[in-house]
């Protein structure tokens, strides 16, 4: 389900603590999209520097007490220094308050949008 609201357009930084605070809070209240905060403890580069870019609005409709959530690509650097993508669903106010939008870099958000290949996919090499 999408809302009418804008969808904010900065893409965000951040890094490995912020990513699995996000994570954590996703699982604490049922989001759809998350990965589960282990795997990211276990495999995220310690170091890190993580992107989220809102893709869409997204609500539960059986879960009318949540507020609505922007739905982010993520792109995810890992210990083998390679990128992943991945969604998380965030809550609004969570995202504003992420520091250091990043400037819209075409790179960047073609690898958000599929360039870098997903969590999915690397998790199960082909062969």
């Amino acid at each position: 389900m999408t809302t009418e609201r804008g969808l904010p357009r900065a893409v965000k930084a951040l890094d490995t603590p912020a990513l699995l605070r996000l994570e954590e809070r996703a699982l604490d209240l049922g989001l759809s999209q998350r990965l589960d905060p282990a795997w990211v403890r276990a495999h995220a580069a310690p170091g890190g520097r993580h992107y989220l870019r809102p893709a869409l609005w997204h609500a539960l409709s059986h879960r009318p007490e949540l507020p609505g959530q922007l739905r982010c690509a993520v792109l995810l650097a890992v210990r083998t220094g390679e990128y992943l993508r991945s969604l998380l669903d965030v809550l609004p106010e969570d995202f504003a308050e992420l520091p250091g939008a990043v400037p819209g870099e075409e790179g960047l958000r073609r690898a958000l949008d599929g360039g870098a290949p997903s969590v999915r996919q690397w998790r199960t090499p082909e062969g």
